[in-house]
C-alpha cells in the first residue's frame, strides 16, 4: 500500500513542465470491436515511456470511470511530448494512424487530449493525508512551511523563488 503522508505536503519541480490530459470516451459500449483496440493500445505506450526515462515523461495518474477513461501525464517539455507523439518508430504514431483509419469520426469511441504549458512557479499544490499523487508523484513532495499555509502564499513563494534565481 502507498505511504500516506499524514501532514500537509506540496509539490516542487524545477523549471517549466507540461500537463497533458489524454483519454477516451466509449460512446457505444456494445461496439466492443471499436473501442477495445483504443483501450488496449495505451498500456504498451505507457510501458514504452517508463522504460525510456529520456522520453521526458515525469509521471502519470490514471482515472478509470465509465464512459470516460483518462490520464493526466506530466512531461518535462512540450518538445519531448511532441517528439514521442510523432515518432514513427514508437507505439503512439502507428496507434494514431490506425485509429484515424479504422474509427475516424464514426462516433463509436471518442478520444481527447489537452496540453498545458506550465511556466516555472505558476502552479500550486496541496496534499493532506494523501499518498504521492498528481504532480506530487511526478515531482518532489515537500512539507508545507509556515509561510505557505494557503494557496496564495504557496503561489507567491513559488514566484519569488523563481525571481530570486
Amino acid at each position: 500500500m502507498a505511504r500516506i503522508y499524514e501532514q500537509r505536503m506540496m509539490a516542487e519541480i524545477e523549471g517549466d513542465f507540461v500537463v497533458f490530459i489524454i483519454g477516451m470516451r466509449i460512446n457505444r459500449p456494445w461496439k466492443v470491436h471499436r473501442w477495445l483496440p483504443v483501450f488496449t493500445a495505451m498500456p504498451g505506450m505507457i510501458r514504452e515511456l517508463y522504460e525510456n526515462p529520456e522520453s521526458g515523461l515525469l509521471g502519470i495518474n490514471f482515472h478509470f470511470g465509465f464512459p470516460v477513461i483518462s490520464m493526466v501525464q506530466y512531461w518535462r517539455s512540450f518538445e519531448q511530448l511532441e517528439r514521442y507523439a510523432r515518432s514513427k518508430d514508437r507505439q503512439h504514431y502507428p496507434a494514431w494512424v490506425a485509429f484515424n483509419k479504422q474509427i475516424g469520426s464514426h462516433g463509436d469511441v471518442g478520444i481527447f487530449h489537452e496540453t498545458y504549458l506550465v511556466k516555472a512557479g505558476n502552479y500550486e499544490t496541496l496534499y493532506n493525508n494523501m499518498p504521492a499523487i498528481g504532480l506530487g508523484a511526478a515531482a518532489k513532495l515537500v512539507t508545507v512551511s509556515e509561510k505557505r499555509q494557503n494557496a496564495r502564499d504557496r503561489l507567491a513563494q513559488q514566484n519569488s523563488a523563481i525571481g530570486a534565481r
